[in-house]
Parts: C-alpha cells; structure tokens; sequence
C-alpha cells in the first residue's frame, strides 16, 4: 500500500471537498494517484447522490442574468435541499455559468422528458417536409426505412441541442454537459442540485417589425412633389 503524505490528502480534499478520511482511503485505493483517487470519490459521490434522487430540493435560488448590451435576459430557477448550500459559493457560481449558457445558447427546455409531445410531432413535420423536397429537388428517394432512420436521427440531434442539460457547457473546456456539471457539484456537496425551470427575453422577440421599401418611400416622395 502506498504511503500516503497528509499534503497529498489536503490537495485532494482541497479539489474535491470530501471528507479527510475519505481522501486518504482513495488515495490509498488509488496507490497514490491523484486523479485516480479524485475519479473514485466522484464516483462514490454520484452514487449517494443517485440515492437521494428522490428527495425534495426546494431550497436554492432564483437567478436574473442580464446579457451585455440589455438585449437578453434570462430569470432562472435551480434548487437544491438546505438554504446552508444555497448560500455555497460553488452553487452560486453554477447557477450564474447555467444563466450565462441560457442566454447565448437559447434552449428551449431543461430536459428531454419535458418536451411536449406535440413540439416533437410539429418538428419531425418540419424534418420530413425538408427531406421530401430535398428528395424532389435531387431526384434521389429512399427506402420508406431508411429515411424513418435519418429522421429519428435527426430528431435525437434536435432533442440534445435544445434540451439545456444535454448541451456542452461553453463556460468549461473540457466537453461536459451542463447535466455532468450539475451531477459532479451534486456529488461534492452531496446534495441534489436541479435546475427547474427558465425564462429567457430577447429584445424585439416576437415583435414584427415594420420592413421599410426604400425605392418606393423615394418614389413616393417624388411624386408627392
């Protein structure tokens, strides 16, 4: 068994935030590996979290983030189970990177079992029509399989980039998604982290603006005199 030093114990606990004890067993586990160690403690924590799956998360905060220039602006909602965590700067910090990926990446839903059946029916319409014409505009069909095929694809594509925990993180560099982000804070703290719910305003959205025929405002104005 490798010796472990209490400096290695502290650099571990300081990245995780788990127990001392907990720290020297994984590294022990781990003979000495530090990244091995860090993997196994969140693994650990995943799991007591998986376990608490079910609790009620009603504390947390609500979040206003106003985007540069006030043209967008998102309200959002993430809970967690003792007012203690939601004081956490970690926490705090999670929310604010989540608001922040809202506002440039525009999702439509937290997750995928919130989509409504009739959004998936009205854009699998949108997908199948776009494939007809690509097919009339080629010349070039498929078998009746193989397009249900590419438009379950293209519907499980559609579902990812719309659906707020199955998007990549912008504010980290490593690929997760906002989902893994939230399971390994989950897992530090070990409390249930979930975002609930958002809002998000773009200035002008939805409003039809007026389209100005320049030609004919010069033309008119001719004639007027």
């Amino acid at each position: 068994m490798a010796n472990i030093s209490a400096a290695q114990v502290k650099a571990l606990r300081d990245r995780t935030g788990a127990g001392m004890m907990d720290c020297k067993k994984a590294l022990q586990d781990a003979d000495g590996d530090e990244d091995k160690a860090m993997e196994d403690i969140q693994k650990r924590g995943l799991a007591k979290v998986a376990k608490k799956a079910g609790a009620i998360a009603a504390e947390g905060m609500v979040h206003a983030y106003i985007h540069a220039g006030s043209r967008v602006g998102v309200l959002l909602e993430v809970n967690c189970q003792t007012d203690f965590v939601a004081r956490n700067e970690d926490f705090k910090s999670f929310v604010s990177d989540v608001a922040m990926q809202i506002a440039s990446m525009t999702p439509l839903y937290v997750r995928e079992s919130e989509i409504p059946e009739a959004d998936v029916a009205a854009q699998s319409a949108i997908f199948a029509g776009q494939m007809e014409e690509e097919a009339r505009e080629t010349g070039k069909s498929k078998p009746a399989e193989a397009t249900a095929k590419i438009l379950e694809g293209k519907i499980a594509k559609w579902k990812k980039e719309n659906c707020l925990l199955d998007q990549v993180s912008i504010m980290v560099e490593d690929k997760k998604t906002i989902g893994e982000i939230g399971d390994e804070l989950s897992a530090r703290i070990g409390e249930k982290i979930s975002i609930r719910r958002f809002v998000r305003y773009e200035l002008g959205e939805g409003i039809e603006k007026k389209k100005e025929d320049l030609a004919a405002a010069v033309a008119e104005t001719l004639a007027a005199g």
